[in-house]
């Protein structure tokens, strides 16, 4: 019998020791409070390097004190995944009660710069579609700042499907409705798409008679390929129209049909003031929801509610943009 050969260790190259096999009792005095703060950076950007930027460290140091964390706490708070590093169902209960320690240190440091108004700390980061994100949240965000100069905040637009995995973002607006439990959901909305073209491409090109008639157009929309949201099929709102003129970006979407490029089936809100004329309105008239999320352990932290209240009233304040009549 051929002798055994001896096995390969493979170095473990994630910021935190194994977990231990039960939840003994953890003396308090050997947490730092401030190894909670690297532990929030991670949380939100999902990414070490991002969260290094953030403290002002690099990033071995906010790996470093991670796994000094786990260490003192004999828990795997964080791990890694297709979207970075998330937290565990432990890491998310420390992380809640975090927030806390990082809202009191905060309110120490205004308390002593004689600030009588309170005023929200920390850094909250929301990730939205390109044009709501844009067009909607933006102005949201930009209130809650002027009324807390001291929050900071962070919006990363893309059109992408909502990961069931949270990490990288403290809220989420995405269009559909995510399936899943690790995130609290709710149905902020619903906006309107149709079909928009320029004056001068109904000119050269005429305009199209029903729906059928598109196959004779020009359309811009997504790339097909590329899509990363179901709600966005084409194949789903116009069977057996075929976009020629794609971007994955809907600004230039926008911008090809302003340009007489096509007829682009483009959200209303993001019309106005285009110079577009709506074709085919009572046949055309696709409605997607938009699902505001937030993790499961920022859902009490107080910025983050200041956000998605300024979101909802945001919403309210513009329903006629998203569904015009």
């Amino acid at each position: 019998m051929p002798p055994t050969r001896p096995r390969t260790r493979t170095a473990d190259t994630s910021p935190a020791p194994p977990r231990r096999g039960g939840r003994g009792t953890v003396d308090p005095r050997r947490i730092r409070a401030d190894d909670l703060r690297y532990l929030l950076a991670v949380t939100r950007t999902g990414r070490l390097v991002a969260a290094a930027d953030a403290l002002g460290v690099d990033h071995t140091t906010v790996s470093r004190r991670i796994a000094a964390l786990e260490k003192s706490l004999g828990l795997r708070l964080m791990e890694r995944g297709a979207e970075g590093w998330a937290l565990t169902d432990a890491g998310k209960a420390v992380a809640e009660n975090a927030r806390a320690i990082e809202d009191a240190l905060a309110r120490v440091a205004e308390a002593v710069s004689g600030q009588d108004s309170p005023s929200l700390h920390g850094t909250v980061r929301v990730s939205a579609p390109d044009a709501f994100g844009t067009v909607i949240a933006t102005p949201a965000l930009a209130r809650v700042r002027r009324r807390h100069p001291d929050l900071q905040v962070e919006l990363i637009t893309a059109t992408r499907q909502l990961t069931l995995h949270p990490s990288g973002f403290d809220l989420a607006l995405a269009i559909g409705r995510p399936a899943g439990n690790r995130l609290v959901t709710e149905h902020l909305t619903d906006y309107a798409l149709g079909l928009y073209a320029s004056a001068e491409y109904l000119d050269r090109c005429g305009s199209p008679g029903s729906a059928a008639e598109l196959r004779d157009h020009t359309l811009i929309f997504y790339i097909e390929s590329m899509l990363q949201v179901g709600d966005l099929d084409i194949e789903r709102h116009l069977p057996g129209v075929t976009p020629a003129f794609s971007s994955t970006n809907v600004f230039a979407q926008l911008e090809a049909a302003r340009l007489g490029a096509g007829i682009g089936v483009l959200p209303a809100f993001l019309t106005r003031r285009s110079g577009l004329l709506r074709l085919l309105p009572h046949e055309v008239d696709i409605r997607l929801p938009i699902t505001l999320a937030v993790r499961r352990e920022a859902v009490t932290h107080p910025a983050v509610r200041a956000v998605r209240d300024a979101l909802r009233r945001e919403v309210a304040e513009r329903g006629g943009e998203l569904l015009p009549q």
